[in-house]
């Protein structure tokens, strides 16, 4: 399927208003923040494209600048060495997770911060793997506690499929965003038996942002040398500002929370790496909302790590 044509007007030059995005290969050197193509999509438990999600992600980054307001004004190119470690070819399989995970153990031990793009959500258990994650935190409207290998199991398998020494304890997980309708009960009680930390998302907006993230760090981040993988699945946002996830309900998040949400839990040093995931960009709006979205948590990431 081909991407929208919508959203590939010619971008306009200007040596006064440097964009995002156009930042240099990995090479090996330490870095700031990587990024890391991650496009899982063949066991996805529904058809999708979210394979050719990580170049129209790059592509819509280029659409903002990467300068945050303040007060004071700060340029995250300037502030930041920000690298770009290309894409996983081939992700799906045994042989495509193995590489995932010495790749991204590789790019963890070079940069603060590890942005994967997905890809279905799938990609998560590859790359919280090989950041070595002791915690997680997800915002996503799913658990994703199902049984066998999909989009909809990667935090099972962290728990129960992983080597013995990669396994995250449930009770270092917190997921933000759950949703009603958009779940089982039995996943309810696994999660609840498991002592998964579960915020619904009618929670999240009566306690706030500020509250529940320093409440997920503490559980996520809980122990010595804690490492936290931040897992951000965009259908936790609103259908409206996410038509391009299969599974976005109306009700989710707004753009604003999904965005402030991202920025606060990046600003925490034990936040090690994060993906952006379920995004399909051959089915996205005309006007590729959901990718531009996506480009936004991405720079809502790097602002977060900026500000530590």
């Amino acid at each position: 399927m081909a991407l929208n044509k919508g959203v590939h007007a010619p971008l306009a030059h200007d040596e006064l208003w440097p964009r995002a995005g156009a930042w240099p290969a990995f090479d090996g050197e330490k870095a700031d923040a990587v990024l890391l193509g991650v496009p899982t999509w063949r066991t996805s438990l529904s058809p999708t494209g979210a394979h050719a999600t990580p170049a129209a992600v790059r592509e819509a980054l280029q659409r903002y600048s990467a300068t945050l307001m303040g007060p004071p004004v700060l340029d995250l190119n300037e502030a930041l060495r920000i690298v770009d470690a290309g894409d996983i070819v081939e992700p799906d399989g045994d042989a495509g997770i193995a590489e995932t995970v010495a790749r991204v153990a590789e790019l963890t031990d070079a940069a603060r911060l590890v942005v994967a793009l997905g890809g279905d959500n799938s990609l998560t258990y590859p790359v919280a793997r090989g950041a070595r994650a002791t915690g997680l935190i997800t915002i996503d409207a799913h658990f994703d506690l199902r049984d066998g290998v999909s989009n909809g199991s990667p935090v099972r398998r962290l728990v129960e499929d992983a080597p013995d020494a990669e396994r995250i304890d449930p009770a270092r997980i917190v997921q933000i965003g759950i949703a009603d309708f958009a779940n089982s009960a039995a996943y309810a009680r696994r999660a609840a038996d498991w002592g998964i930390r579960v915020i619904t998302l009618d929670e999240l907006r009566r306690r706030g942002i500020d509250e529940i993230s320093a409440e997920a760090l503490e559980i996520a981040g809980a122990g010595a040398r804690a490492r936290i993988h931040l897992d951000i699945d965009v259908d936790a946002a609103d259908r409206s500002v996410a038509p391009g996830c299969p599974a976005s309900v109306p009700g989710g998040l707004a753009a604003w929370e999904l965005r402030a949400l991202v920025r606060a839990l990046a600003g925490d040093d034990r936040l090690v790496s994060a993906d952006l995931a379920e995004v399909d960009a051959t089915v996205d709006a005309d006007d590729g909302r959901t990718v531009r979205l996506a480009a936004l948590c991405v720079l809502e990431l790097l602002a977060g790590s900026a500000g530590r």
